[in-house]
């Protein structure tokens, strides 16, 4: 388990673009799997983009081609660059980590994700 703080949200125009950070308190190493969440308003919670140790990603598809997910391990941070912001990606982007025994391993669900952050707010309106 790590604990995870997340920032860089906030007011953005459509066509804008942000760049979300997540700082885990323990070295994420080369061994957890990293992923992003957001939950909109009054709708269930969903994965946006997903890295395992070794750098496989997975994105969901209504974001390919806007959004971007990294890792600095030696940082202990992940990123999500977000361009081309709509104003359907209007919610609070959590982030999460689990520690994985294979390097391509993304897990199934949420439930596969043992450390949670706080969420950051993401609004995009003009």
């Amino acid at each position: 388990q790590v604990q995870l703080v997340e920032s860089g949200g906030g007011l953005v125009q459509p066509g804008g673009s942000l760049r979300l950070s997540c700082v885990a308190s323990g070295s994420i190493s080369n061994i957890y799997v990293m992923g992003w969440y957001r939950q909109p308003p009054g709708k269930q919670r969903e994965l946006v983009a997903s890295v395992a140790p070794g750098g496989r990603k997975n994105y969901l598809d209504s974001v390919k081609g806007r959004f971007t997910i990294s890792r600095d391990n030696a940082k202990n941070t992940l990123y999500l660059q977000m361009n081309s912001l709509k104003p359907e990606d209007t919610a609070v982007y959590s982030c999460a980590a689990e520690a994985v025994l294979l390097g391509d391993y993304i897990p199934p669900s949420q439930a596969g994700f043992g450390s949670w952050g706080q969420g950051t707010q993401v609004t995009v309106s003009s």
